[in-house]
């Protein structure tokens, strides 16, 4: 049995609401939206909510697959929302977004896995809000570069899909996603023209060489922007954590990250994939000018 880590210091929280909070709940609420924020239990939920940001995740709250890292529900999936993507793009609407953040479960059970879903959305948000600029964490979609192509065509500001560990561990944390698939969706996602995104978690077991490794093998598919963040056991029945990773490693892996070549790095115990997306957007575009 697996002898539990005593969190440290650095990674104790506090969640304060404010009315920003609480209006951004009820928008969330009020047209049955789902986030990753609560999903997901992010630690950064409260200060984002109460920044008026959210990460929306459509495509419903269960998962088809069952990654052993993921607090999202898994299961069989209910029938996709028609009024989702209008919904989704009311709420940025209301919520007065600049920048957008969209996610998802994956749909292993439609036939296009959601990517037309996914579409939809995205040029909805468009049509009301010209103004704000969009970043989607897509799943691999199994690899389907058809699929892939649905969204880059639709034309987001950046695209991340998450790699999530180093090459040894993909197999035992994540369910049914494959390392080099993950690989060759951002390698699309570049080709197209569109800033490429990916993150990690830490933690997990990998060892240093390990993630210098994946930053290598992101570098070489042209991804862009990469966060890293400390992997937090959801439950007794997830993956434990095997260390808590000193504030001290984070900031040599953002040095080693920069100096590898990547314009964007997040890198600290408690960075998620789209926590402070809205920088990333604006020094994206001045590295590219």
């Amino acid at each position: 049995m697996n002898e539990r880590v005593r969190k440290p210091e650095w990674l104790k929280i506090s969640i304060a609401a404010n009315d920003r909070y609480s209006t951004t709940k009820q928008i969330v609420e009020s047209h049955r939206l789902h986030t990753i924020c609560s999903s997901g239990r992010c630690p950064n939920m409260g200060e984002c909510w109460g920044r008026g940001t959210a990460t929306f995740m459509i495509g419903g709250n269960i998962c088809t697959r069952s990654c052993k890292f993921c607090n999202t529900q898994t299961g069989k999936p209910l029938p996709l929302d028609s009024e989702e993507p209008l919904n989704v793009a009311r709420s940025v609407q209301l919520m007065k977004l600049t920048h957008a953040v969209i996610t998802s479960v994956d749909r292993d059970d439609l036939p296009d896995l959601g990517a037309s879903h996914w579409a939809e959305t995205i040029r909805e948000i468009k049509r009301l809000n010209p103004q704000t600029t969009i970043e989607v964490l897509i799943p691999d979609f199994q690899g389907r570069a058809e699929l892939v192509a649905m969204i880059t065509e639709t034309a987001p500001d950046i695209i991340s899909h998450n790699m999530e560990t180093v090459r040894r561990l993909t197999p035992e944390v994540r369910s049914a996603a494959k390392y080099d698939t993950s690989l060759q969706v951002l390698r699309q996602i570049a080709a197209s023209g569109i800033t490429a995104k990916s993150g990690i978690m830490v933690g997990l077991g990998e060892t240093v060489d390990e993630v210098e490794e994946l930053m290598d093998d992101l570098r070489s598919v042209n991804c862009h922007i990469l966060t890293i963040g400390q992997y937090l056991q959801p439950d007794r029945l997830h993956y434990p954590v095997k260390a808590y990773i000193h504030p001290t490693q984070f900031k040599a892996y953002k040095a080693s990250a920069l100096q590898k070549g990547f314009s964007q790095v997040e890198s600290g115990p408690l960075v998620r994939s789209s926590y402070h997306a809205e920088k990333h957007i604006g020094n994206d575009k001045k590295e590219k000018d």
